[in-house]
């Protein structure tokens, strides 16, 4: 071989080597850190760790106080991480504030102080959307939130505003439609000494208060050793309502415990946290823009009342964080929800598709293949949110399991005529003339009439305006109020008492 053939080969090994070597160094620089996510809420707090690769972790929990420690293996300190520390706010129900540092080569640790005792919950998550993969810590508290107990909170925070409003309270105005007597009269508000909610405020006020994950430690007490690491498990809510009897002798329920017929109302705003839903072409995120209409949904719920009884709004999500789609259900069915009302703002990838839906259950198949597609999208809420599967998959299961009643559709159905006719009322374009019916997971509640309102399409530049306009928002609260009340005039609710 000729001395200049010699040298080209030498340079080619030295290349291949080189290469080699590269290739080395990239399968040992591990992940790195894309984004890091905090959303704090009363149910838990989720912070989330996104990369362009999959990362492993260990964790263990310190007790007093309490603190818990995450090691993320396979990256470095670098500045992503470090935004972690500013993103905590003080209204943090969880965290007080963390540190983070380089705790081994490759291994950076995150240590959590928090301002009461968690379950935790560690688990990762495949790409999916536009996300790449992502570590997700979930704190709980110790106690599962009852949603009866947030319900009865939300009504003592309000107590004080009531105080200052006249006992009778005027609702919304009927509109002027339909033949004689069809126009249910404006809701009144029940007077303040006839809310059977707050006899029940003033029971839970009577109980021993004990704090949130258990009580303090004595003083003196040294913090104990690190615990070995946690596996956490979701708190699960039962599937039928739990309630607590007590017996005076003669076999009946003593009255103390009882409250009389309250009529609740679940609000579901769609997504959520992770799951922005639907993003309209100027940016407006679904998830935001229904979060407003159910407050304002909500208000108006809250001063109402039917037949008497008193009307109480519960929200699934009353700020910007993530529920599963079997624990929105559950939700409802823990306060015994009357009916159950899921909002959401329609996109599609023709930006000329416009006009608001109402949707019930259907256990046949879709009405249309348009009501299947949308149907699909909605159901894949919880991929996109986050579910730790290990531990939500059998909650998850049976809210997707349990067969919804001939009769609760037929309501539903009800519900939804009543709300759609009141949603042309205020001169809104409708995408379909009826209440359409597909599979959707959140509408799976077995006793409760239950729709899902797609207010516009917020894919559409038009309806993305009004969908963030307050006048329209304000419109279609209106509407739905009607809707509601249009359907227990003409299905006025059984009677029952609610006991906890």
């Amino acid at each position: 071989m000729s001395r200049q053939g010699m040298n080209r080969r030498s340079l080619l090994l030295q290349g291949g080597s080189l290469a080699l070597l590269l290739g080395v160094h990239e399968i040992a620089r591990g992940a790195t850190i894309v984004a890091v996510r905090v959303w704090p809420a009363n149910d838990y707090t989720r912070v989330t760790i996104e990369s362009d690769g999959r990362l492993h972790s260990q964790q263990l929990v310190v007790g007093n106080p309490p603190r818990l420690a995450v090691d993320v293996e396979g990256i470095d300190l670098n500045p992503a991480l470090r935004e972690l520390v500013g993103k905590i706010k003080p209204g943090d129900p969880f965290i007080n504030g963390l540190r983070v540092g380089q705790f081994a080569p490759s291994v950076v640790r995150i240590v959590f102080d928090l301002k009461q005792t968690v379950a935790p919950q560690v688990f990762s998550l495949a790409p999916v959307a536009a996300y790449q993969h992502r570590l997700v810590l979930d704190l709980y508290p110790q106690q599962a939130i009852d949603p009866m107990e947030a319900l009865i909170a939300e009504r003592l925070r309000d107590a004080p505003k009531a105080q200052g409003r006249d006992s009778t309270v005027a609702g919304i105005a009927p509109r002027n439609a339909g033949a004689p007597g069809d126009t249910p009269a404006p809701l009144r508000a029940a007077p303040p000494a006839t809310d059977p909610l707050g006899d029940l405020m003033a029971q839970q006020s009577m109980r021993p208060a004990t704090p949130l994950g258990g009580s303090a430690p004595a003083p003196g007490l040294v913090a104990p050793a690190p615990l070995p690491p946690v596996v956490g498990t979701a708190p699960v809510m039962p599937t039928a309502p739990a309630t607590a009897r007590g017996n005076n002798g003669n076999g009946s329920t003593a009255t103390a415990s009882r409250t009389d017929r309250i009529i609740i109302v679940a609000l579901d705003p769609g997504h959520g946290g992770e799951d922005p839903g639907a993003i309209g072409p100027n940016g407006t995120r679904e998830k935001d823009i229904v979060l407003q209409v159910a407050h304002r949904l909500r208000d108006r719920i809250n001063a109402s009342s039917v037949n008497g009884n008193p009307m109480r709004a519960f929200l699934t999500r009353d700020a910007d964080f993530f529920v599963p789609l079997g624990t929105r259900v559950q939700k409802a069915r823990r306060v015994q929800a009357d009916l159950f009302v899921s909002i959401h703002a329609d996109a599609f990838t023709n930006p000329d598709a416009r006009g608001a839906s109402v949707f019930a259950l259907s256990q046949t198949g879709a009405s249309s293949s348009a009501a299947r597609w949308l149907a699909n999208k909605e159901n894949q809420a919880d991929r996109v949110g986050g579910v730790n599967v290990g531990s939500h998959e059998a909650q998850v299961q049976r809210a997707m399991l349990d067969m919804s009643t001939t009769a609760q559709i037929n309501d539903s159905l009800k519900l939804g005529g009543a709300m759609l006719g009141e949603i042309r009322g205020i001169g809104a374009r409708l995408h379909k003339p009826r209440v359409e019916q597909a599979g959707f997971a959140v509408l799976k509640a077995p006793d409760i009439p239950s729709v899902l309102v797609e207010t516009a399409f917020i894919s559409n530049p038009e309806e993305e305006a009004k969908l963030r306009s307050v006048a329209y928002q304000e419109d279609l609260a209106d509407a739905l109020m009607r809707g509601i009340h249009r359907y227990f005039a003409q299905n006025p609710p059984l009677a029952r008492s609610r006991e906890l």
